[in-house]
């Protein structure tokens, strides 16, 4: 296990919300890069008209992919932003959506519509964690 104590500077805390209509993961990436945001932990809940998730095949080393083609209730996206190679602000988030028939589709979000809204809440950390690929 590998630790860096965090709690040793100020914290930044954005709260924002999506509008109907934005790419939720472009959105919070411009953001992050708008901010240079470096490392955060992010949550976010709302709903979308549609997304993609994807599970990871380890094996692979690629995503396959999960439409889902109907209003979803975003129940829980958690995540992280750190430095990418190329210096930007990288994504790792997971997300649990929940449909209308009560059934979840969770994994690795691709893409989302945001519909009719997604709250987000980015804390930054002072550790500025790297994510290399």
């Amino acid at each position: 296990m590998k630790s860096k104590v965090s709690n040793d500077g100020a914290e930044r805390v954005f709260v924002f919300i999506l509008d109907q209509g934005e790419e939720a993961f472009e959105s919070i990436t411009e953001f992050a890069n708008g901010e240079n945001i470096t490392g955060a932990s992010v949550s976010a809940i709302g709903a979308f008209s549609e997304a993609k998730v994807g599970w990871f095949d380890f094996a692979a080393k690629t995503f396959k992919p999960i439409e889902v083609n109907e209003q979803c209730e975003v129940l829980s996206l958690l995540g992280d932003v750190a430095q990418g190679d190329d210096g930007n602000a990288s994504l790792h988030l997971h997300a649990v959506l929940g449909l209308q028939d009560g059934m979840l589709r969770g994994a690795d979000p691709l893409s989302g519509s945001v519909q009719p809204t997604l709250a987000v809440t980015i804390t930054e950390t002072v550790v500025l964690p790297r994510r290399k690929k």
